[in-house]
């Protein structure tokens, strides 16, 4: 599935939507240059999701866990991982085969560890179609 989104409102809409589709143990990768609104595609899951506090990004904490919404809700951004083995050190397996939903930001960058059953998406700039405008590519992957 392609959408495109023309400002950051947008962008935060749809992953409103996403965030209220989603089930227990659903599992969201998520890749796209810096800046390019990750962030606020998280936010928007999370308030789908029925989080009201505010989201940013986990870079130095890797994993930051919301409970308040309808089931709790891992955001995970994988960006300094520097070894695959720090992932295993903060239990990474508990969260993606948990009973909430995760979004892993950066997550090619864990490729290897990624559970085979989850939803790919990919968000890319277009400058010549506006600053704002976003492609978000969206996949479901099957085991």
């Amino acid at each position: 599935m392609i959408y495109e989104t023309f400002s950051p409102e947008e962008t935060r809409a749809l992953g409103q939507k996403i965030g209220a589709e989603a089930l227990p143990g659903s599992v969201y990768t998520l890749v796209g240059d810096l800046g390019v609104g990750k962030t606020v595609f998280t936010q928007g899951i999370a308030e789908g999701l029925g989080i009201r506090e505010p989201i940013c990004s986990p870079t130095f904490t890797i994993v930051q866990v919301y409970e308040e919404g309808r089931m709790p809700f891992y955001h995970f951004d994988v960006y300094r991982i520097g070894d695959i083995e720090e992932m295993d050190e903060i239990g990474y397996e508990d969260y993606f085969y948990g009973e909430g939903v995760c979004m892993i930001e950066w997550a090619n960058l864990i490729e290897e560890i990624l559970p085979e059953k989850r939803w790919d998406i990919i968000i890319e700039k277009d400058l010549e179609k506006g600053f704002d405008y976003r492609k978000i590519t969206i996949n479901r992957r099957e085991e």
